[in-house]
């Protein structure tokens, strides 16, 4: 996560997305009506810059997990940098599969009907 990744929550954080006209409607929800991995995640990213963690989760609690793993990885490359040391952080194609596969597993079950607790 970069500094303009910083800026970027923080507008969401500021910008309601539960207003319309402020953001892009997703694609594929617009012209499939499926949600993608990503529907949601901006009404959750602005749910969690304002402390309202379910409302996060209900949005999008992939998305959730997702912030969390940047946040850890911001505190990882915070301390590399404090104590002089690079960051090198690289991924073994089984951890691509085991990140990838929930994901999928994820967008599948949010789209059928059994699934609707996970859909924004």
């Amino acid at each position: 996560m970069r500094r303009r990744d910083g800026a970027a929550f923080a507008y969401v954080g500021a910008v309601d997305p539960n207003e319309p006209g402020h953001y892009p409607v997703c694609p594929l929800l617009r012209f499939t009506s499926l949600y993608c991995p990503g529907c949601g995640g901006l009404r959750s990213a602005h749910a969690v810059a304002h402390g309202d963690l379910v409302t996060a989760l209900g949005a999008n609690a992939l998305a959730v997990a997702g912030y969390a793993v940047c946040a850890v990885l911001m505190v990882v490359w915070l301390v590399h940098a404090v104590r002089g040391r690079p960051t090198r952080i690289a991924l073994a194609p089984a951890w691509w599969w085991a990140i990838g596969a929930p994901t999928a597993l994820f967008t599948v079950i949010r789209n059928l009907p059994f699934g609707s607790f996970l859909a924004p």
